[in-house]
């Protein structure tokens, strides 16, 4: 998706602590680097929770009680557009976070204030209670639907300072989730600079929806690797992560995910991602339910780890880096291997390929460019080299659609900037040469974005080539 977070992260935010204990070495204690409180560590007895092979119980939540354990969470206030271009206030009232039937409510309320409507909600957190390095994070939860809502599960570093303000110190988001459309959940990771992000997506029925029950989520974090879960299946695995002052060398890998972290737990109301409510919203049901938080880690862990060498894949014989760019081989277009068809966000479609050509059907274009998605990942993009794009298309009826080569991995930066391009019912062909400027990057993506433009008109489309012309 294309998310693009702006996070103003205030100087509240930024608590000056020791990390001597987080440096590298041949190997960690897992355990000793995360102490809740004694309270804390009593109250986890309350309800048993269970064990996972290879792994110790940190500590975890159950919300069997009849508030917020404050020993393990905090409130963390503040005000409307402190993030995202965000509506809300996260308060501190119980009216907003609260505990009801064994489950933690984060809820946003809508209100009015000065004459014009005004909405508080609930983020909680567990920094420097209940800080770790390295584990595993297991969360049941229940987000609710509706236009503008959007829940999150996600993890700070206790330091934000260490290594930098966001996305330099990191950010591991376990799930997010917009209400409207709760058939789809989102995991990623942030870090940079300049910002690198990379996100795994699931999708479920309507009936086995994100809001119809409750789910569990779940990341493995460990040096040099992070696995990212729901309901047990894998939705993401991440090892390449890099961070860096602008202008300056990386810094040794794994950062910035070296460093204990917190989690933390939110409903965020409008913001750049959702958009805002609208008349649609029930903010009688905006509630997020949470059932348990639990953290486990393994005894110990090995820090001693390498990036992992992914060389840049060579061209076909041809030079061509698109694979079945003629369309010559039926394959699977659900898989992120070669083609991949892609629908969101309203967007109703089917691709198929035939007679040497793929065949993109639409019956709606969705509210955004991507609802309606052709892409071909992992393009290798060299910094200071040129490339050439070239493809035959046509369409039932004259009609536009927008070509581009992304950066999923790079805060969806263009290296091909989005270019409309209008074709009729005759065979048509356009070529594109671009300079590849940013930083070299093994996952560049081709799109053919289709959606939102008020076309549905069936495309058709061949001969599909990205080449390097010079170096």
């Amino acid at each position: 998706m294309k998310k693009r977070r702006l996070l103003a992260w205030g100087a509240a935010c930024v608590m000056l602590i020791s990390l001597a204990g987080c440096k590298k070495s041949d190997a960690t204690t897992a355990g000793s680097s995360a102490v809740p409180s004694d309270s804390a560590v009593e109250s986890q007895a309350k309800t048993e929770t269970p064990e996972l092979e290879g792994y110790n119980l940190l500590w975890s939540d159950e919300f069997d009680g009849d508030a917020m354990d404050e020993s393990k969470w905090n409130y963390e206030p503040h005000e409307p557009g402190w993030t995202n271009n965000e509506l809300q206030e996260y308060t501190t009232s119980t009216d907003n976070v609260f505990v009801r039937d064994g489950k933690l409510v984060l809820k946003a309320i809508k209100t009015e204030k000065d004459g014009k409507e005004y909405y508080t909600s609930g983020k909680v957190t567990g920094q420097n209670k209940t800080d770790f390095l390295y584990g595993k994070v297991v969360v049941s939860a229940k987000v609710p639907e509706g236009q503008g809502l959007w829940p999150a599960i996600w993890m700070m570093p206790k330091d934000e300072s260490y290594y930098g303000q966001w996305p330099k110190c990191g950010e591991i988001d376990i799930m997010e989730s917009l209400g409207n459309d709760t058939t789809i959940s989102y995991s990623t990771i942030h870090y940079g600079e300049p910002h690198g992000e990379q996100q795994g997506t699931i999708e479920k029925t309507a009936d086995e929806s994100f809001s119809a029950k409750f789910h569990e989520y779940s990341v493995e974090w460990e040096p040099g690797e992070m696995r990212f879960y729901t309901d047990g299946e894998l939705v993401l695995t991440v090892n390449d992560w890099f961070t860096a002052v602008q202008g300056e060398d990386e810094k040794p890998y794994p950062a910035p995910f070296d460093q204990p972290f917190f989690v933390q737990m939110n409903l965020a109301v409008g913001g750049n991602w959702p958009g805002n409510p609208d008349a649609t919203t029930d903010f009688s049901k905006a509630e997020f339910e949470i059932d348990y938080v639990r953290v486990y880690q393994k005894p110990s862990y090995d820090t001693n780890v390498s990036k992992p060498e992914k060389p840049f894949r060579e061209p076909l014989a041809d030079g061509n880096f698109i694979r079945n760019g003629a369309f010559t081989e039926d394959e699977d277009l659900t898989d992120d291997l070669d083609w991949k068809f892609l629908l969101f966000n309203g967007g109703e479609g089917q691709a198929e390929i035939k007679d040497g050509m793929i065949v993109i059907s639409s019956t709606n274009c969705g509210t955004e460019e991507y609802s309606v998605q052709l892409v071909q990942p992992d393009l290798p993009m060299r910094k200071g080299h040129k490339y050439k794009i070239t493809f035959d298309i046509k369409a039932d009826e004259d009609r536009d659609c927008i070509v581009c080569v992304s950066a999923p991995n790079a805060g969806w930066i263009r290296y091909f900037p989005d270019t409309v391009i209008e074709f009729g019912t005759e065979w048509q062909t356009f070529e594109f040469e671009f300079d590849m400027t940013e930083k070299d990057d093994n996952n560049g993506r081709l799109e053919f974005n289709m959606g939102k433009r008020g076309h549905t008109a069936t495309i058709y489309i061949t001969n599909v080539r990205v080449e390097e012309i010079s170096a």
